[in-house]
């Protein structure tokens, strides 16, 4: 095809679109709101995953040395944990240290701590697993140590959470399946009305000698066209959305993060990410469901 012929194939799509503008609005909303709650699904998805991540990671296993301990077996002992690849944090506790942290939790009764004849606080390491799946696996690489007495692991909260994870995952894939579904299946019905309605046109020019390509041409154009621009819309609509929620979880930070709601991902660090997305599936919807949709119109 001459690049003459390209160029107004492109110029006649474009102008199409204003003047089919009821039709075209129509494909255009519809593709806008499919979008755009697929986006803020995925989004939704994204941070959810955060905060479920920011949860596992107040996981905590508190080893207790066995009394009287060498420096010597203490140090065996961070050794050991330093190379255990399950484990991502490590923090070690004195005895004296321990004895501070039971007094100040109990409060205006510590003063009975006064009277004991030595400190009954084992030497600790605090440790935190970096997948809460594997924290039964390290605790039984951990009790097998040298100068562990004993080991206390989270076991019911690390259960509850992967549940509440896999069902969470279940329940988010299925639903995003399903607006995909439903989305692809309005914005065709959708397209497929806008074309019946110039079905006359494209018989004519089937009819004068016009080649199939020829004919699609402008509706690809047409519909691609649509497409960018919904896709514009939506992320200008999920940026407003996600920020405005956003926000919400930024006035009472101690609260959010006692429940996990940080380091949420800010829209402006992935905003350009999600304006590609949005217009290339915009226009990839467009333009194929609109060359589609006039196949059967092509048969004359």
């Amino acid at each position: 095809m001459r690049t003459s012929n390209v160029t107004y194939l492109v110029k006649k799509g474009i102008s199409s679109v204003w003047k089919n503008l009821l039709m075209s609005f129509a494909s255009f909303s519809i593709l806008m709101v499919s979008l755009l709650l697929v986006g803020c699904s995925v989004l939704l998805m994204m941070n959810v995953n955060t905060i479920m991540k920011n949860i596992e990671d107040t996981n905590e296993i508190a080893i207790y040395l066995n009394e009287g301990v060498t420096q010597k077996q203490t140090e065996h002992i961070r050794s050991v944990l330093e190379k255990n690849d399950n484990i991502s944090e490590i923090t070690y506790r004195s005895k004296e240290e321990g004895l501070e942290d039971f007094r100040q939790k109990m409060g205006k009764f510590s003063e009975l701590l006064d009277y004991l004849d030595e400190n009954p606080m084992p030497e600790t390491f605090l440790v935190r697993v970096g997948d809460i799946t594997k924290i039964r696996q390290a605790v039984t690489e951990i009790s097998s140590v040298e100068g562990v007495e004993k080991v206390q692991a989270p076991y019911d909260f690390a259960s509850a959470l992967i549940e509440i994870r896999n069902t969470f995952s279940i329940i988010a894939g299925a639903v995003l399946l399903a607006l995909i579904i439903v989305s692809i299946v309005i914005v065709s019905n959708t397209i497929r009305t806008s074309v019946f309605a110039r079905r006359n046109e494209i018989s004519i020019m089937r009819y004068v000698g016009a080649t199939s390509a020829f004919i699609k041409t402008p509706f690809f154009v047409e519909g691609m066209f649509i497409g960018i621009l919904a896709g514009a819309a939506a992320w200008g609509l999920t940026w407003v959305v996600y920020d405005a929620v956003f926000s919400l979880f930024s006035t009472d930070l101690t609260l959010w993060q006692m429940l996990g709601f940080y380091g949420l991902i800010p829209f402006r660090n992935i905003m350009w990410i999600v304006l590609a997305v949005n217009c290339g599936a915009g226009a990839l919807l467009g333009a194929v469901g609109t060359v589609f949709s006039t196949g059967k119109y092509l048969k004359v």
